[in-house]
């Protein structure tokens, strides 16, 4: 199972660590049980980071800031695979990319809901890494 811890969870959603602090005080966002640092299960945070993304009022809660390199930080949200092919979704700050690879290529990188991955976007590409 794939985790993120509080600052990681607000890094991935392009807000600050106390608005996930927030989310996670009001019940928006729920924890993993345990001692130590909160940890986040990444199908949760997939999950909200897909309703952010759908949400009317997204700009003002991400940050606005992108990759020069066109190399965005994300989470992954949705993975919908065939026998030949995969259609990989992220929530990239305030962006949603989607991918198409094989699906041996989705497969291999481990990619699921919850998992760290970035988007090379270049031209009409988009090349998903995890780190």
């Amino acid at each position: 199972m794939t985790t993120y811890r509080i600052a990681e969870a607000a890094d991935l959603l392009g807000v600050s660590d106390d608005t996930v602090r927030r989310w996670v005080d009001s019940g928006r966002l729920p924890t993993l049980p345990g001692e130590g640092p909160s940890r986040i299960d990444g199908v949760t945070l997939a999950e909200l980071a897909a309703s952010l993304a759908d949400s009317p009022d997204r700009e003002s809660t991400r940050a606005a800031s992108v990759s020069a390199r066109n190399r965005l930080h994300g989470i992954v949200t949705a993975v919908r695979k065939d026998s030949v092919m995969a259609q990989v979704e992220l929530v990239c700050g305030p962006y949603r990319i989607v991918s198409l690879m094989s699906s041996d290529a989705a497969t291999e990188l481990g990619l699921e809901p919850g998992v760290r991955a970035f988007a090379s976007v270049k031209s009409t590409n988009v090349i998903v890494e995890v780190p």
